[in-house]
């Protein structure tokens, strides 16, 4: 019988599962293996290619409930692409010349390790992926399972990763302050820019979220403290294509009617389009260890109030970003249900020797299983064809169409 010893990472961006997750493996090993050795790499991969470890105690052990409280990574995050050398050995993580690959499998085999959860989005996980196929090649005998945390529910094939549900409720109640600011001044322009890079779910959904907030919520009569005032006049995705000049005739009515105008802008909408515009202009833009665009560079929500702004007439324009503040929350209660059967599947796989990702498999009706490694991929579109973003645009009043 093979004597375990566990290790787990979390990568990539925070997302309101991370501490939940961490949580809840401790508590699960601890349930029906006590005896197995638990530890923690720091910072994620970095932590691996370091040798950075923390060792989880009994005491931490007693104490991992209160994880589930908390927002952020209780073991750390960072951003670090296995296959990509040249940049690990920039930062310091590896020798120039060395296989970052052969580097995390052979301080996994000095570790002792058995069994590695990594805890992440879809770059985590096609990392995980990277270093599985590699621990096999070469001999390594170690079972790793990932668990899925974006907040821009973008990973294929997987149905609902951890932590979205709550990043939507949270960028809602951000965004029911910061609704009020529309009382301020006259023909203000307030854009709501929500993260998703090349998927549209989380502004979708932080927008159902919001929405349903306000259905909820009682006005007093008469007061420009209205539905009206916070309601959600347009919404713009990365899966929506859009007239910008029909857009702006139509707000501009909006404007001139009730002296307000408020945006739900995903990171990602026309990001290809500014990019291209920047870059054509000669301009160098930053790009992280994955080749993907540095997106809070690129100011999104910026472009958008500056067009929109000139052709509604607004005196007033401001940006507000519920990124940081939603994507570091604490799991809410669907999110840790989701969390806690995930968690419990990723134990007994990793014990079984079955390594993937676990997760609701959209390509077999659903089911919640580990999914094999090569099918899972970044970048997964929200599908607009749903009917409750339907009902949300009907809401709104925007007509819309696939980009």
């Amino acid at each position: 019988m093979t004597k375990h010893k566990v290790a787990m990472l979390t990568a990539g961006g925070l997302a309101p599962c991370l501490s939940s997750a961490v949580g809840g493996l401790i508590e699960r090993y601890s349930d029906i293996a006590p005896e197995i050795e638990l530890v923690a790499y720091r910072s994620g991969y970095q932590g691996l290619l370091l040798g950075d470890t923390i060792e989880i105690t009994p005491q931490m052990r007693e104490k991992a409930y209160l994880l589930h409280r908390f927002g952020g990574s209780p073991i750390g995050n960072s951003r670090v692409k296995l296959t990509n050398a040249a940049d690990c050995a920039k930062r310091g993580l590896t020798k120039e010349g060395d296989n970052p690959l052969k580097v995390a499998a052979e301080r996994l085999a000095s570790d002792g390790i058995t069994i590695l959860h990594t805890i992440g989005g879809d770059d985590t996980n096609t990392t995980a992926a990277d270093l599985a196929a590699y621990l096999g090649a070469n001999g390594y005998d170690l079972t790793v399972v990932g668990l899925p945390k974006t907040v821009d529910n973008d990973v294929v094939p997987i149905r609902q990763s951890l932590g979205a549900w709550t990043a939507a409720e949270y960028g809602a109640a951000f965004f029911d302050n910061v609704s009020n600011e529309q009382s301020a001044a006259p023909r203000t322009l307030v854009v709501h820019e929500v993260m998703g890079r090349h998927c549209g779910w989380l502004t979708a959904a932080t927008a159902k979220a919001y929405i349903q907030r306000l259905n909820g919520t009682e006005f007093a009569d008469g007061f420009m403290m209205n539905r009206q005032m916070k309601s959600i006049d347009g919404l713009y995705l990365p899966e929506l294509a859009f007239d910008l000049e029909a857009e702006a005739a139509r707000l501009k009515e909006v404007m001139d009617k009730t002296g307000y105008v408020t945006l739900f802008v995903s990171e990602g909408a026309c990001l290809d389009a500014i990019v291209a515009e920047r870059e054509s202009a000669g301009e160098t833009v930053k790009r992280d260890a994955f080749g993907h665009v540095k997106i809070d560079t690129i100011n999104v929500g910026g472009w958008f109030s500056k067009q929109f702004a000139a052709l509604l007439g607004a005196e007033r324009a401001m940006v507000q970003k519920s990124g940081y503040y939603a994507r570091s929350a604490p799991a809410n209660v669907d999110d840790l249900r989701l969390i806690h059967s995930m968690v419990d599947l990723a134990v007994e796989s990793a014990l079984n020797g079955v390594s993937g990702v676990t997760g609701h498999d959209e390509d077999q009706n659903g089911k919640l299983r580990t999914i094999e490694f090569p099918r899972i991929k970044g970048g997964k579109h929200f599908d607009i064809a749903q009917p409750w973003f339907d009902d949300v645009m009907k809401t709104i009043g925007q007509s819309y169409k696939h980009a």
